[in-house]
């Protein structure tokens, strides 16, 4: 018999069917929801994202320019915002190259080598994500404050850590210092070890294979990283609230300063400088998407080898 006249091998198997108690039901309609089910999801979706994203986004641009493009622009050039956008930028200048050395050299220890304690460092990690910014902010305060553990040695010697750019900086650390790390251990363990072991036989350094193979390979990812690492430092709120004093000028950043203005009925003035921040979250918004992009092609091309 040839293969041609081989029912068995022409015709597809069938469909398994399922008894529930009525008549029976082929498994392919069990998991393909009715076109209404698809449009109410998507709607329920949609809909969740504009009250809860676009309306709120919408309504401080509104706010911000109620009174006026020439308010807006005033708001914008009053020394104390100036001087909130100046820390903002500081901040995360300090942090997220810091956090780019810290989760490059993190991602590389816990997806190349195995060794005691792996599971201990991947959850000190993740330890920012399950504590408040807040407690951080006091643990800092309590360590380096006027009567913290070391804050007798530091005011004797004339540093100043809380209230003061430093502590900024730490806090700053402290909550993004995840992002990196996180972003690059699960490509790297995808990857595997094969390309750097092959360009270690082939008699290159440890520097040279970390910068002409590892790098490479991982760009995406780390930039990726980076953004969400930098977008979070803009944006915190809680634990630099705490190290910061307040004061006026000098130690407010951009959240720190809408909130004061806020409080002070100065709402045009409060929502032009949420703008910036706004602003910021969209061309971050633009940017992940693009990354996006280009990380599932990474991951897609890192499968297929």
């Amino acid at each position: 018999m040839s293969i041609l006249e081989d029912k068995s091998l022409q015709d597809p198997p069938a469909i398994p069917a399922i008894f529930h108690g009525g008549p029976l039901i082929q498994t392919n309609a069990a998991i393909t929801e009715p076109a209404w089910v698809r449009w109410l999801l998507i709607a329920i979706a949609l809909g969740f994202l504009s009250l809860f994203l676009l309306l709120p986004l919408a309504a401080v641009f509104t706010e911000a320019l109620r009174d006026g493009f020439g308010t807006y622009l005033t708001a914008l050039k009053e020394p104390d915002a100036y001087s909130a956008l100046k820390l903002t930028l500081l901040a995360a200048a300090i942090a997220v190259p810091l956090n780019l050395v810290f989760g490059v050299a993190a991602a590389w220890c816990i997806s190349k080598f195995e060794f005691r304690g792996k599971q201990l460092l991947i959850s000190l990690i993740d330890l920012p994500f399950s504590v408040s910014p807040v407690v951080a902010g006091l643990v800092y305060v309590l360590i380096f404050g006027a009567q913290g553990w070391a804050g007798s040695w530091f005011a004797e010697h004339d540093i100043k850590v809380i209230f003061a750019v430093p502590g900024i900086a730490l806090a700053t650390i402290f909550v993004t210092f995840p992002f990196i790390a996180r972003e690059l251990i699960p490509l790297m363990q995808e990857q595997g070890t094969d390309d750097e072991q092959a360009a270690l036989t082939l008699g290159a350094t440890g520097f040279k294979t970390f910068w002409r193979v590892t790098l490479p390979n991982i760009k995406w990812g780390l930039l990726y990283g980076v953004l969400l690492c930098n977008a979070r430092a803009f944006g915190e709120f809680g634990a630099v609230s705490v190290v910061s004093g307040h004061i006026r000028g000098q130690t407010n950043t951009l959240p720190l300063h809408i909130e004061i203005l806020y409080n002070e009925y100065a709402f045009a003035a409060a929502f032009a400088v949420a703008s910036l921040l706004a602003g910021l979250a969209l061309i971050t918004l633009l940017l992940k998407s693009l990354l996006e992009w280009r990380y599932a092609d990474q991951l897609a091309a890192s499968r297929r080898h």
